[in-house]
């Protein structure tokens, strides 16, 4: 396809878009074109829609799209709704238009379009826009240590060999994880050649989206206990005595570490599989179905960085916690949201 070709094709298929969010015929919006040289902009009865394209929702090209959106001088009395368009837009690049105060949609059909006379709230459609192959992920098992070791210890900045030491990496592969970050804007380099964290919040919602509990080895199943809290004891009791390497996760670190509520499953991880004797001592009965205990073998050891002794068990730092939580049943969503109020905030660190 020719350039030209792909501007009438990415014209066309924005305008669709955004004629669907606003339920008119996509023939309704006229195509405009004045000094405030967007990529796009739009008229529809007197309101202007002024539009910034990008082919990613990482947080540099969003950042970009938003500074040009916020430099633009309006030309009207008028002035138009400025809106920030993507592909699919993830959780972290909403949460940052948000705080910005930028409108957005995307091709696939989600949106958060708020104005004066204008509100459009759209989520949970999928991503149309699936890139194939595996692209390089700095939220992989491994690759992620970097991330929970800049998340744990923000503000702090630290050398690359300080990194590698600090997460048990190889220097080569630390340095391919940085430059993935820094091109994405979201760790920089200070004039001594440091690495330090820019925007922790940005990090951890992109962290949070792509997280799934399940990728790691699973064994579910049922133990009889008056509740959660003694479910947890018995569990952690039988992993001393035992001398595993065991961490509590989910709802019941969100006990340990916040108070938070009664909860009914017990997550664990455990640094080795457990053997058919132990699992049959502790009482435990394999059943997916209505599980009261997660027991959960990591493909990397990095969730056990930042474990600590609380209230007497082992239990992985509240940024594990929070982002297991993302896959649990009960009230997992409110637990999350208190470990995140308790626990990881920065605001104040910088």
């Amino acid at each position: 396809m020719s350039g030209k070709n792909q501007k009438k094709y990415l014209i066309n298929n924005v305008r669709d878009v955004l004629a669907e969010l606003l339920d008119i015929e996509s023939q309704r919006l006229t195509p405009v074109k004045t000094v405030s040289e967007a990529d796009l902009e739009f008229e529809f009865e007197g309101k202007f829609f002024i539009i910034e394209y990008r082919a990613s929702s990482a947080i540099a090209p969003l950042k970009a799209a938003m500074d040009n959106l916020l430099r633009m001088p309006s030309s009207r009395t008028r002035p138009g709704i400025p809106l920030v368009c993507v592909p699919f837009m993830g959780e972290a690049g909403s949460r940052l238009c948000r705080e910005m105060g930028i409108s957005w949609f995307d091709l696939s059909g989600n949106a958060w379009i708020r104005s004066q006379d204008v509100f459009i709230n759209v989520q949970g459609r999928p991503n149309l826009f699936k890139a194939k192959g595996r692209p390089a992920d700095i939220f992989a098992p491994k690759s992620s240590r970097i991330a929970r070791w800049l998340l744990i210890n923000f503000p702090a900045s630290f050398s690359q060999k300080e990194l590698a030491r600090s997460t048990g990496m190889d220097e080569g592969f630390v340095s391919r994880i940085v430059s993935r970050m820094i091109s994405q804007d979201l760790v920089q380099r200070d004039d001594s050649g440091k690495i330090r964290l820019q925007n922790p919040d940005a990090l951890l919602d992109m962290w949070r989206e792509k997280y799934r509990i399940n990728a790691h080895q699973f064994l579910k199943g049922h133990i009889a206990a008056r509740n959660g809290p003694d479910l947890l004891r018995h569990i952690a009791q039988a992993c001393q005595d035992q001398g595993m390497e065991y961490a509590c996760t989910g709802l019941g670190a969100a006990w340990l570490h916040s108070g938070f509520a009664a909860f009914r499953i017990a997550g664990f991880y455990l640094m080795t599989s457990p053997s058919a004797s132990w699992m049959k001592n502790l009482g435990f009965q394999e059943e997916p179905k209505g599980a009261n205990v997660w027991l959960i073998v990591p493909k990397d050891e990095g969730v056990f960085h930042g474990a600590a002794e609380v209230e007497g068990l082992q239990c992985v730092h509240p940024l594990q916690a929070y982002l297991d939580l993302k896959d649990h049943p009960e009230r997992s969503a409110e637990a999350a949201e208190q470990l995140r109020k308790d626990f990881l905030r920065w605001e104040g660190a910088a």
